[in-house]
């Protein structure tokens, strides 16, 4: 069994029930047991910013599941949710991401871990932090508080 960290996002229809819908299929999935989930954010859109602000949240899982079987997984609920992946950043009833798997780094053509970007999203360190401030992240080899704390001096303009 495996610790793993999911990001969830929407932000088409009923945001707030597409992440709790989306959280009950990820704690049915029989080889994976939710530990902890945090609270939902609001969030403006990354990218095109002609769409409705985002719910995010993060959920921290112990898994038998492989990370690609996982992604998998996670892939196949977000399909069950109406996901069409169109346009890169654009709208969507469901996002789930995983960001990290235990210490692992993987680097495919499918999937990456830790996720390339989420030390610069406060959309998902904010979350992530809420439920796990020690949450490492091993490529840059730092916790998820130590990563947010990064993001919030660089948007304030203090320098180290």
């Amino acid at each position: 069994m495996g610790i793993s960290y999911i990001a969830l996002g929407s932000n088409m229809g009923d945001r707030e029930k597409n992440l709790k819908e989306a959280l009950k299929q990820i704690a049915a999935l029989p080889e994976t047991k939710v530990i902890k989930s945090s609270n939902i954010y609001e969030t403006e859109p990354v990218g095109e910013p002609k769409q409705r602000p985002f719910y995010n949240a993060v959920v921290k899982i112990e898994t038998s599941l492989d990370p690609e079987r996982l992604l998998q997984k996670l892939q196949e609920t977000e399909k069950a949710f109406g996901r069409v992946r169109k346009e890169k950043w654009g709208p969507r009833t469901l996002d789930l991401d995983i960001l990290l798997y235990e210490q692992q780094i993987i680097a495919t053509d499918k999937l990456t871990i830790p996720h390339p970007l989420m030390a610069e999203r406060a959309f998902v360190l904010e979350p992530l932090a809420e439920i796990d401030p020690e949450a490492y992240h091993p490529v840059l080899e730092k916790t998820a508080a130590e990563l947010l704390q990064e993001l919030m001096d660089k948007s304030v303009g203090i320098a180290e």
